[in-house]
């Protein structure tokens, strides 16, 4: 059996969230960043989400995910 769906008409508003840290390419480092930011190089612009702690720990990055969202 093979199932197969397209998802389509889905919206959302991104509400609550912090202003990202802007981050240019050219500086980029992993380690000194924050844990969401804003990547951007001459010509586009990233939401950047990372976890900052080990997996073992179950610290999921889901509110440094949402606020990454509304990135252009």
């Amino acid at each position: 059996m093979n199932i197969s769906a397209k998802i389509t008409g889905i919206k959302y508003n991104v509400n609550c969230t912090d202003d990202l840290t802007e981050v240019s390419f050219k500086d980029f480092n992993i380690n000194s960043t924050p844990s969401c930011f804003l990547l951007s190089d001459k010509q586009y612009n990233y939401g950047i989400s990372k976890w900052v702690s080990p997996k073992r720990t179950r610290s999921y990055p889901f509110e440094r995910v949402y606020n990454s969202l509304n990135v252009p």
